[in-house]
């Protein structure tokens, strides 16, 4: 009872197994400005049985080359849910091997058979996939199988009522890691169903609704910008799982953008180091930059540095991860403090001129910082924007 009580209102499940594994549910708050939301929704790829050799080949290369890298980060897919619609239990099996042998995604198992879910799970119950899904005919027999191989299960449900009655069933049977699956007929419906899950899982403390959730965009449309924006509603109210039916990234680079921003912790900016970086193989007489340790100003200016291909030496400043612009008025860098960071960051002894480049949106500290830099140090303005800054370089080169 004690352990119940202290329990997260939405119980954490886990997906996978070593390092593979993913995390989804034990969120603590509506809205994330309240404090931040714990575990962004793990994004996959749906297959089926009825798709050929040649659709199935295709699609799972699709996933394996599925990844962008945005401020450091590598925004990919995780999961691959495979659908049995025409119950062949071994044209089921053929499917999961394939994908077992071809990637590392998580599983997400889909058949109402409990023959054709333990057809599966004989071949990848290693991986401790997601058994999708459970109802009312055929609870009993999908509970028996999740406890036996230590599975998570969805739990199906055409309403709240519905999926409570089935959620008590399940934990009854000793199923404790559960994901909903509300099957709205609209989008407003859905929309509806998730803000009550959530709203009466942290408001009220509704055990039988205190589980994440999966959704699947394309029960709602076939147009594919359509499933996008659907899945784009999704990742903001509240999903844990989102499956799609393509990974084309002029599709999904956007909803990838869309997770990692909503999914960040607000009260924690993304920062980098404060050090001297070194790019480009820089020596004694390359060019010494200096910036905040704000990620996204960081990764900007290291592409256009690196794209360059230009020797230099770039000075990161701890600012708390403030903006250049942020930093500057909130008083956290300005000329005192960019000196006091140069000397004491050792760059000193390892170039033979003292020219300092500082972002162009900060222009005027230049007098008052060669003041604190001393004699021989000269300030040189550079670019307000990243993108100017290879011109700039090549520039410098030249003079």
């Amino acid at each position: 009872q004690i352990a119940e009580a202290t329990a997260p209102p939405i119980r954490p499940i886990t997906i996978g197994t070593g390092d593979d594994a993913l995390k989804i549910g034990e969120e603590t708050v509506m809205f994330r400005h309240d404090k931040r939301f714990e575990h962004q929704p793990c994004i996959g790829l749906l297959l089926t049985d009825e798709m050929s050799d040649e659709t199935l080949s295709k699609h799972i290369e699709q996933f394996k080359a599925t990844g962008f890298e945005r401020v450091g980060i590598m925004m990919k897919a995780e999961v691959m849910a495979i659908k049995s619609v025409t119950g062949d239990a071994e044209r089921f099996k053929t499917i999961i091997k394939r994908v077992m042998e071809e990637t590392q995604s998580l599983l997400v198992l889909m058949s109402d058979s409990p023959v054709v879910l333990e057809a599966g799970l004989s071949i990848c119950k290693d991986r401790k996939p997601l058994l999708c899904g459970v109802n009312a005919d055929n609870l009993a027999q999908v509970a028996q199988l999740a406890k036996k191989n230590n599975c998570p299960v969805v739990a199906k449900g055409k309403d709240l009522d519905e999926l409570a009655d089935l959620t008590n069933k399940l934990t009854a049977a000793g199923v404790k890691d559960i994901v909903l699956y509300p099957i709205g007929t609209s989008l407003k419906d859905r929309f509806e169903q998730e803000t009550m899950i959530r709203r009466l899982a942290l408001k009220k403390i509704f055990r039988p609704l205190g589980f994440p959730t999966i959704n699947i965009p394309c029960d709602f449309t076939s147009d594919k910008n359509e499933e996008m924006m659907v899945a784009a509603t999704f990742v903001a109210k509240y999903s844990g799982i989102i499956i799609l039916s393509t990974l084309e990234p002029h599709y999904t680079y956007p909803l990838f953008c869309l997770r990692m921003n909503i999914y960040t912790d607000p009260q924690r900016p993304m920062t980098m180091e404060e050090k001297v970086y070194e790019f480009n193989n820089p020596d004694k007489d390359s060019p010494v930059l200096v910036t905040t340790n704000f990620s996204l100003t960081y990764f900007l200016v290291t592409g256009e540095i690196e794209s360059s291909r230009k020797p230099v030496w770039l000075a990161i400043q701890n600012t708390e991860g403030l903006s250049v612009l942020t930093a500057w008025s909130a008083g956290k860098f300005n000329a005192e403090s960019i000196a006091k960071f140069i000397k004491g960051s050792g760059i000193t002894e390892k170039v033979s001129h003292r020219n300092l480049v500082i972002p162009g949106y900060v222009a005027e500290l230049s007098g008052d910082l060669e003041e604190e830099m001393g004699a021989g140090w000269k300030v040189i303005v550079g670019p307000r924007e990243a993108p100017s800054l290879p011109g700039f370089l090549k520039q410098m080169q030249v003079s």
